[in-house]
């Protein structure tokens, strides 16, 4: 049987740093739905999981999914663990990527790219191109994340905090601190960013409501040019633009 390779993405409208910004506008669409769009082109997924929490605010991400034709699953609202597990195991993912939703800008090309690496390595270890990873020099927001389900499986038998329950990364790899939660079990790996968009010091995420205005300026002023607008395109912007009024 073919490996099964599968994008969760996880969104909520009760973020606790920015309480709806699942739904706020980038050029007449929503946040979550924007990135729907851009995931959509991505040649190596098998399918696409909106993964959100089952309560009755977040019933409005119901329908961004089935407006976008992805899967949906609905679990758990804080461990994020186990909400990524029973998606998986309900779509019997064999590999997972994992992306935010709050990355508005992913770059198709860049998530393929980072799937057909990990899987040259034999199921072995974490593989991300989600940020910036040992020099790596990627713009933080435009990857994701991909490991086989065994170490999720494994991970959801551990005896972990609330923070590595809600932080599913943090189980491999911390960003923050660069450091690997244990190489031995599971090894970290990474590819380095093309020059033409190496901008570790770019951050593509929307986390407050100064980075969503941000990005409702870039989508404003990209979207109507190119739907299909890329990173290269999002750094002339930043460089050219953005920079100088």
């Amino acid at each position: 049987m073919k490996d099964k390779v599968d994008l969760i993405i996880q969104a909520r409208i009760g973020s606790k740093r920015l309480p709806g910004k699942s739904l706020f506008d980038l050029a007449g669409e929503t946040l979550v739905g924007r990135i729907l769009e851009r995931v959509s082109r991505c040649k190596l997924l098998d399918d696409i999981v909106l993964a959100i929490p089952d309560t009755k605010e977040n019933l409005p991400l119901v329908d961004i999914a089935d407006k976008f034709q992805v899967k949906l699953y609905a679990g758990s609202e804080n461990d994020l663990v186990e909400r990524y597990y029973q998606a998986a195991k309900l779509e019997n993912s064999t590999f997972i990527c994992r992306l935010p939703a709050d990355n508005a800008t992913p770059e198709p090309s860049e998530i393929d790219r980072i799937i057909q690496y990990h899987l040259s390595l034999n199921n072995k270890g974490f593989s991300s191109n989600l940020s910036q990873i040992n020099g790596s020099g990627y713009p933080d927001g435009i990857g994701t994340e991909i490991f086989h389900f065994d170490y999720l499986e494994q991970i959801r038998e551990m005896d972990l905090d609330i923070i590595k329950r809600e932080h599913l990364h943090l189980n491999f790899f911390d960003y923050k601190n660069q450091k690997a939660m244990d190489e031995e079990w599971c090894p970290i790996n990474t590819i380095k960013c093309p020059i033409a968009f190496r901008r570790p010091d770019l951050v593509l995420d929307v986390n407050t409501y100064n980075d969503y205005l941000f990005m409702k300026e870039l989508y404003e002023y990209l979207y109507p040019i190119n739907p299909m607008f890329n990173i290269v395109d999002i750094i002339n912007w930043y460089d050219n633009v953005y920079l100088n009024h």
